[in-house]
């Protein structure tokens, strides 16, 4: 009776924290416009080729560098397809990564960190010097240098990303689990017989599990923006398939005599990488996890 009243008051606990977080992000204007662009953004990647006027690699080279008007309101390229059409499209190349890297990440880094700071010792140390030997250089000269032996591509951008998402998370992972596991709760779940799995499963990972959130949600804009510099430099996405950072590159050369082609792709960027910090850190501070 005692361990099921002990769950429920979890459980209620659980959620009048999470009931805190929804009002904190609503009292602030700022934080709810924030959130209000990054769900248009998510609707926009699901639903873009719905919403698409053209396809987004429809050429009618007759309409070639127009500016925007009412029939194409992004203008068109030097080829003559529709600036919308292709940052919707982008939309969810560039979304679909910043989510899908920061859960590779998540998958990845919360397990080893779990195992790490749980059982300490060898396997410990063997886990995070590894991840110090990688944090000890720059993510993205990392990522690179992976992408050169893959070559560019949508997949092997995913793998590129991933194999480099997962250390922040689990270091963060275990040092929450280093902070919980001699806790009072825990000591009495092994005196009662729990096995490992059942004391990470209930007693660790809800304890943990706010500043990994909050993590993963600012981890997006990272993920989005190095997503952004590959394509940029040619070895991101293969075009004509169109993610804004290989947009960005394509026509940054030609910003002089057609301002538009650049000029949208890289405000899409912008606005993203914005939002979704502008939310991640409002996250942080509702759940008590600002830096002092």
């Amino acid at each position: 009776m005692k361990r099921n009243s002990s769950k429920a008051g979890i459980q209620v606990k659980t959620r009048s924290l999470w009931t805190q977080v929804a009002r904190e992000i609503v009292k602030s204007k700022t934080s709810l416009a924030s959130l209000v662009v990054v769900i248009l953004l998510l609707l926009m990647a699901i639903f873009a080729p719905i919403i698409t006027p053209y396809r987004y690699d429809q050429a009618i080279f007759t309409e070639a560098h127009q500016p925007p008007s009412w029939k194409h309101l992004m203008g068109t390229d030097m080829i003559g397809r529709d600036l919308l059409s292709r940052v919707i499209y982008g939309a969810r190349i560039s979304i679909s990564i910043g989510v899908i890297v920061q859960l590779i990440g998540l998958a990845i880094g919360m397990p080893l960190g779990l195992i790490a700071g749980f059982y300490g010792g060898l396997i410990d140390q063997l886990i995070m010097r590894f991840v110090d030997a990688m944090l000890a250089f720059p993510i993205l000269l990392i990522v690179i240098l992976i992408m050169v032996v893959l070559g560019p591509g949508y997949i092997n951008v995913l793998i590129g990303l991933g194999m480099t998402s997962w250390l922040q998370i689990c270091r963060l992972t275990r040092g929450g689990v280093l902070d919980v596991r001699e806790s009072e709760f825990v000591i009495a779940a092994r005196a009662s017989g729990a096995s490992d799995f059942h004391i990470i499963l209930k007693h660790i990972i809800p304890n943990i599990l706010s500043p990994i959130i909050v993590t993963v949600v600012l981890g997006i804009p990272h993920a989005i923006f190095r997503e952004a510099s590959l394509s940029f430099i040619g070895i991101g996405i293969n075009p004509p398939t169109p993610s804004w950072g290989q947009m960005v590159g394509e026509y940054y050369l030609m910003i002089q005599a057609y301002w538009w082609m650049p000029l949208f792709p890289a405000l899409m960027i912008g606005i993203t990488m914005v939002s979704f910090t502008l939310v991640g850190d409002k996250l942080q501070d509702a759940l008590g996890l600002g830096r002092k």
